[in-house]
């Protein structure tokens, strides 16, 4: 259980009852001799005098700093409340001593108390929510400087605080509860306590130790990198600090002060290339449209590089999930050779057929008869992956290779968030046919589709990583040697002679590659797809209304393969 102060707010003033000897008293009705209830302690509407708020203010921070919570918790307008917050400040923060110092009038409100000192009686706004109040009753603003002493540092903990004090029925004044009494920092929902604390790195660097500075995609990164607690940081290099923190986990812990400072930690090595991760940056931002790429070492599983566009959105290059097109042919082809197809084996190319009630084509017009799956795969033939694949394949045959030997659908922890691809197991072959081609409900991003060029590569799924010795999880089989030269003999002839020949620059020689263009939500733009590997490099791109494969995201892919070449 977190043990930080958790600290509310009521919505509404609270109606007081005070007990003890602070601000009740009886009175005697017509000689009764009957005691009668005491009256409640409430916030009135009149804002107290200088004099009162500063007394009111002084008293309240000479009991918090002598340690007396009991008795500055009755100097609010919500004893109970109040109680109960600044005990969790002293169990949680730990301060050996605390000194507090009246500072006077101010005008600047703390950030949480709204911009008014304004408070409210039963059934009106509070204080931190009455700035936008038309009516209502006003208190007043007093300074404080904060001084806090922790055992394990000589150094103190300074802030200047603020307190809004009202004044009460009774005539004295009250300081008004809320979080930032505590600290000016501090919101409703949130948790004050001290924490471990670790060192972010100083610098992070590519492979070969080279800054990642100045590249608009790794932004977001490099933020996160530096201002993360790193996880499973060992607890002899941990320091401790003064934070605060989103009740239920959410958002990053902001520090307010180390008391302890942690262990200095070198520089982070990200699998990234520089070299590469420029070209990205600059064949994506050359496309004016939506997209993304990333490059993988086959033979590590490294991100060498990822770029997207626009810098600012999301990361489509792994949290993107779209419908690849003609590229999920290859996780086909795959499914079709193990099911004893060969390359040579006939698979007619019919110019239509039908899916779901849709009629399917192929983007070149005609019947070709006299298909076999190389060509088929060799000129992206539609209409020949969905009859072949109906005829002997099952529904599960694609979403099943797709996880035991590419690795996609498992949980892939990369060092950065990103979205695990969906291949749906359909309750029938025609749902199923529309996956074949990558269409239907198949979900996926440049980062899978790099990842399944390097598979074929390499023969070998190794789950992509951007932060070294991360756990790379395993893919429950591999591919036949015969299947995977297969597999490799067709994405090199596609290159040869196919739908990836048009591509400019040529892809180098000894290339394979898969186009893919994909029908989105109806849109008139198909979205332009395109996985290849070349040497120990495997590179895939999307550009949304890019079009045919050849055409946007194939260049992006050729002018990587060519640099990571070199």
């Amino acid at each position: 259980m977190n043990k930080g102060a958790k600290i509310g707010v009521a919505a509404t003033a609270a109606v007081l009852l005070v007990g003890g000897g602070y601000g009740a008293y009886a009175l005697v009705s017509g000689g009764s001799g009957k005691a009668e209830a005491p009256k409640p302690r409430t916030v009135v509407a009149e804002p107290p005098s200088p004099e009162l708020a500063a007394s009111g203010a002084k008293a309240f921070l000479d009991a918090w700093g002598k340690g007396d919570l009991a008795g500055a918790a009755k100097l609010t307008d919500d004893p109970d409340r109040a109680q109960a917050a600044l005990q969790a400040f002293q169990t949680s923060v730990k301060p050996s001593a605390v000194h507090l110092t009246a500072g006077g009038p101010t005008t600047a409100p703390s950030p949480s108390a709204g911009k008014s000192a304004s408070a409210a009686p039963s059934g009106a706004a509070s204080a931190s929510a009455s700035a936008s109040a038309p009516t209502g009753p006003t208190g007043v603003l007093e300074s404080f400087k904060a001084s806090l002493e922790f055992a394990d540092t000589g150094v103190p903990w300074n802030y200047d605080g603020v307190l809004g004090v009202v004044k009460m029925s009774d005539n004295t004044a009250a300081v008004h509860w809320a979080p930032s009494v505590l600290h000016p920092k501090l919101k409703t929902g949130q948790t004050l306590a001290v924490k471990p604390v670790y060192a972010a790195p100083s610098t992070v660097t590519d492979r070969n130790n080279k800054p990642l500075t100045g590249y608009p995609s790794l932004t977001g990164l490099l933020n996160q990198l530096k201002s993360a607690t790193p996880q499973g940081g060992k607890p002899e290099d941990a320091g401790s600090g003064v934070v605060i923190t989103n009740d239920g986990g959410t958002g990053t812990p902001e520090k307010l002060f180390t008391i302890k400072e942690p262990k200095p930690v070198p520089n982070l090595k990200l699998t990234l290339d520089a070299d590469l991760q420029a070209a990205a940056e600059s064949a994506i931002s050359a496309q004016g449209k939506p997209s993304s790429l990333v490059a993988v070492e086959p033979s590590t599983g490294n991100i060498l590089a990822y770029a997207f566009s626009p810098a600012t959105g999301q990361n489509r290059a792994f949290s993107g999930g779209t419908a690849p097109g003609s590229t999920m042919k290859i996780l086909t082809s795959a499914a079709l050779l193990e099911a004893g197809i060969t390359p040579t084996t006939p698979m007619p190319c019919p110019e239509t057929t039908m899916v779901t009630g849709r009629s399917v084509t192929n983007d070149e017009p005609g019947a070709h008869p006299d298909y076999t799956l190389t060509d088929a795969f060799v000129n992206s033939c539609n209409t020949s992956f969905i009859e072949k694949g109906k005829d002997v394949l099952k529904p599960n045959s694609l979403p099943s290779i797709a996880k035991d030997v590419f690795g996609l659908g498992l949980v892939w922890k990369t060092g950065l968030s990103n979205f695990d691809t969906d291949i749906p197991v359909e309750s029938n072959m025609a749902g199923a046919a529309s996956e074949f081609i990558g269409q239907g409900k198949v979900r996926t991003n440049p980062l899978a589709m790099a990842s399944v060029a390097a598979t074929v590569q390499s023969g070998v799924f190794r789950q992509p990583v951007l932060v070294p010795g991360m756990d790379q999880v395993k893919a429950a089989r591999t591919l036949s040697p015969q299947v995977a030269q297969d597999l490799r003999t067709l994405m090199t002839k596609t290159v040869q002679s196919g739908t990836a020949a048009v591509v400019k620059p040529a892809l180098p020689a000894g290339s394979g590659a898969k186009t893919g263009t994909a029908e989105v939500d109806n849109s008139a733009d198909t979205n332009s797809w395109f996985t290849a590997y070349s040497g120990n490099l495997a590179v895939a791109a999307e550009v949304q209304g890019g079009g045919h494969g050849a055409a946007a995201a194939g260049p992006a892919v050729s002018k990587l393969l060519h640099i990571g070449n070199k």
